[in-house]
């Protein structure tokens, strides 16, 4: 069983950590502890039909953002990681300069102290220089900025073939095996010639 804090930010893309937690309450190898700033329960809100206590069920635990003394704040709860779908440049400045001013960014820090996975779903465009300095500094610390960056070879039909091939490849990540979507297969052959 792997246990997974997923984080959600105030950035654009609620959808992405909502539809990680449905995906990991659909799984047999997944427990989650969520954690959510203020500004990422108001864009849940804003951009979904989701209310937010039926999200906060999706949760195998839920900490309060201001709950510094949760299990996650600490590295001896022994968590497979962490994710943070949406990440916004607020969040990951923070994590880039170590700047714990609540849950989000304690657990964030101790899971890169204890050498853990911690993914970052940045959603930001366009970026500026400060904005791709911190992704380097986040980078050198551990993470993993993976922004939610559509992906065309699976012919995605609708937005939620697109939302589930970002979150597919979180899941890929820790092993965890999903149908969310189909993998590389290589180049297709087709019957036209190249002009």
């Amino acid at each position: 069983m792997k246990k997974i804090i997923v984080g959600i930010s105030g950035a654009s893309g609620a959808i992405y950590g909502i539809r990680l937690l449905e995906a990991a309450q659909q799984s047999t190898e997944i427990k989650t502890h969520l954690v959510m700033t203020e500004s990422g329960a108001l864009t849940i809100q804003q951009e979904t039909d989701w209310r937010l206590s039926a999200v906060l069920e999706l949760a195998d635990q839920v900490h309060d953002i201001n709950d510094i003394g949760a299990s996650i704040a600490s590295g001896s709860s022994h968590m497979d990681g962490m994710v943070i779908a949406p990440c916004s440049i607020k969040s990951m400045s923070m994590i880039a300069n170590s700047i714990n001013c609540n849950l989000l960014i304690r657990a964030a820090d101790v899971t890169l102290k204890e050498r853990r996975k911690l993914i970052l779903m940045v959603r930001e465009t366009p970026l500026h220089l400060g904005h791709l300095k911190l992704m380097v500094s986040a980078t050198e610390n551990g993470a993993i900025i993976q922004p939610p960056v559509p992906a065309f070879y699976n012919k995605p039909r609708t937005l939620d073939d697109i939302v589930n091939h970002a979150v597919g490849r979180i899941l890929d990540h820790f092993d965890i095996k999903h149908t969310l979507y189909e993998g590389w297969k290589g180049i297709r052959q087709s019957q036209d010639k190249p002009m």
